[in-house]
């Protein structure tokens, strides 16, 4: 991993996981405590990290408090050598919003979310990035600002974002099968598209979940069929 890779690592560690580890600092604490707990976690077209959170959480009243948080996402799973592995921690200001689009956009990730989003006492929450600390591996660390982290971006696709997806599942579930069978190595049937960005897709079945990074980076929303097309050549290409 080089020092140019090393942003587009810690964007694809936040794309492809989908919980992280939350800290605060407890309010009631004289010295300030931080606090730890682990959190569901959708991330928008610019990588801000949406939050959806219950008032009555001791995170939730820290942040209230002091919107200085921090979020680690860990991507050594599996490994048997864990210190090995990419783990990323962003820090950043975490502000209640009403943003409908970036509601929908966690909730197509976590659809289980759905039952009990709309109760008085949750509230969805993003996180202006300040900068991140990437741990890629033994020596391999740094401190990244957030202007090196801010994505490609395609026009018009988070307007579109919520069409494609449903057409994708709606229509084309057999594309999907592929792209996680052929693309990924993702065994199974039931894979549904939770997004879709510019750099990439997101895949969900029950429990997991998964990303196919795009070779090039869209530019603009009418570019998303004829990429995820050709997806479905090379996939059915394969042995």
């Amino acid at each position: 991993m080089t020092q140019d890779d090393m942003p587009r690592t810690v964007r694809t560690l936040l794309r492809e996981l989908d919980r992280a580890s939350l800290a605060t600092i407890l309010p009631r604490e004289p010295a300030g405590w931080p606090y730890a707990s682990l959190i569901l976690v959708a991330v928008d077209h610019d990588l801000s990290p949406i939050l959806l959170l219950s008032d009555m959480a001791e995170h939730t009243k820290a942040i209230k408090a002091d919107g200085r948080v921090s979020l680690l996402f860990d991507g050594t799973g599996g490994l048997d050598q864990p210190l090995t592995g990419p783990r990323v921690t962003v820090l950043g200001r975490a502000e209640r919003i009403t943003d409908n689009r970036l509601k929908a956009r966690f909730l197509a990730r976590h659809p289980d979310a759905a039952l009990y989003a709309g109760f008085k006492d949750f509230g969805f929450y993003r996180l202006t990035v300040d900068r991140a600390h990437l741990v890629g591996g033994f020596g391999k660390i740094r401190w990244i600002e957030a202007a090196e982290l801010i994505p490609p971006q395609a026009e018009g696709l988070a307007e579109a974002e919520a069409a494609i997806v449903e057409h994708m599942n709606a229509d084309h579930s057999d594309a999907l099968q592929l792209y996680a069978a052929k693309l990924i190595g993702r065994a199974g049937d039931g894979w549904t598209m939770t997004g879709i960005d510019a750099e990439g897709i997101d895949l969900r079945r029950g429990g997991e979940v998964a990303r196919l990074a795009f070779d090039e980076p869209l530019r603009a929303a009418g570019e998303a069929r004829k990429t995820l097309v050709a997806l479905v050549g090379r996939a059915r290409a394969l042995p």
